[in-house]
């Protein structure tokens, strides 16, 4: 689960990382009492979406399509700039790297002091499944444009690691910070800093943060200048308040519709609609599909457990994308039995009327039964007998439709 940078800087300021006063806006009044209660002077008037990228983002208008302004980070001087860019921002579409085409309309707004930049550093914690371990990765090159650095600059990009559930060690704090370059009271803080949240990361059961730009100030403070924090999901249970954080407008009707029926669904922008057990096979399913020349339109995992009805469903939530020519069904039963699998692919053909072309591969507990149950369907369906061969099947039946 995503936040907005608002919510992010609150779980910080919370866990005793420096940030600078801020104040989440739902409108162009609300940026204009925020500029005057911070002090005005200069102030950040930021986008709040769930992506990256927002700086070198072009905002839209919703409706038109029109060019509004570019840039979904802005820095104001004045009243009169607060109210031009909040009104340029706010209820327009920002498109960034990370939004795709379509873009994201921004509804939420945060107004932050501003502070002296002496210079800007990226900053990131994740689990690193690789090593089973808690990462921290940070770079002397921070700003808008770290992807570059990473593939320009690859050797610039420090790391430590921690498979302990404290957290890192103070001498490994500071060393990641002398590899900084940081030195006397920056060094001092930035170690704070990595120890509270990698605290707060354990705690919070988050799967990522971001910080990027972390800046030393002119007077050698170091400070979270943005933030991003994404929430383990499997961890729901523990933490009730995250319902209250949960942007419901920021993530796809569909998704959230397949959620609530026990499937995890997210869009793509390709053409062949996946329906898979597993989100380890489902991954590798949609690798197979590129590697044969096709472009899967979704990862759906319908789980372990799968029944007719929820079989149904997913095929009804594939074909609600209209760029869907085609659907490959790649199901293991280990818990999850074939034939009941077959059962629920020929309820749903007829009761959706499925006329693209659909490849099934099944593999696993009553393999033989489901097999046999679809070939005596008489509907329309073409089994495979490998990923391999279920994915060649379908990029060519979808090739051949166009």
């Amino acid at each position: 689960m995503n936040i907005h940078e608002y919510q992010a800087k609150k779980m910080f300021r919370d866990a005793g990382v420096p940030v600078l006063d801020g104040v989440h806006c739902k409108n162009v009044n609300d940026a204009i009492k925020a500029y005057e209660d911070l002090g005005k002077g200069t102030v950040a008037v930021k986008s709040q979406i769930h992506a990256g990228g927002r700086g070198k983002g072009v905002l839209y208008h919703p409706k038109t399509g029109e060019l509004v302004m570019n840039g979904g980070v802005k820095i104001a001087t004045s009243l009169e700039e607060v109210e031009q860019y909040s009104s340029g921002i706010l209820g327009n579409v920002l498109v960034t790297k990370q939004t795709g085409d379509s873009g994201k309309l921004v509804r939420n707004l945060y107004v932050e002091s501003g502070c002296d930049i002496d210079h800007e550093y990226y900053l990131a914690m994740l689990v690193d499944r690789g090593s089973n371990s808690l990462l921290v990765m940070a770079s002397v090159e921070g700003g808008m444009d770290i992807e570059e650095v990473a593939e320009r600059n690859p050797e610039s990009i420090h790391r430590i690691y921690s498979r302990g559930k404290n957290g890192f060690s103070e001498e490994q704090s500071l060393s990641l910070g002398g590899n900084l370059e940081l030195t006397g009271k920056s060094l001092s803080e930035f170690s704070k800093m990595i120890l509270r949240l990698s605290k707060m990361f354990i705690e919070s059961d988050c799967g990522m943060i971001e910080i990027n730009p972390l800046v030393k100030t002119g007077g050698g403070d170091m400070i979270a200048l943005d933030a991003k924090i994404s929430l383990d999901d499997n961890a729901s249970f523990r933490h009730p308040e995250w319902e209250e954080m949960r942007d419901l407008d920021e993530e796809e009707e569909v998704e959230i519709r397949a959620n609530q029926t026990g499937l995890s669904y997210v869009k793509l922008d390709g053409d062949i609609g996946c329906m898979v057990n597993g989100a380890g096979l489902a991954m590798a399913t949609m690798d197979v599909i590129k590697l044969y020349g096709g472009e899967p339109a979704n990862f759906l995992d319908v789980g372990g457990g799968a029944d007719e009805d929820q079989v149904t469903t997913a095929f009804s939530i594939i074909l609600e994308d209209p760029n869907v020519k085609g659907i490959l069904v790649n199901i293991f039963g280990g818990i999850m039995r074939c034939d009941i699998i077959a059962r629920g692919i020929i309820s749903a053909v007829n009761k959706l009327g499925l006329t693209r072309p659909l490849v099934v591969r099944l593999a696993g507990t009553n393999v033989e039964d489901g097999k046999a149950i679809l070939s005596g369907s008489g509907l329309n369906i073409h089994t495979a007998t490998s990923l391999s061969d279920g994915a060649k099947r379908i990029v060519n039946l979808v090739k051949e439709a166009q």
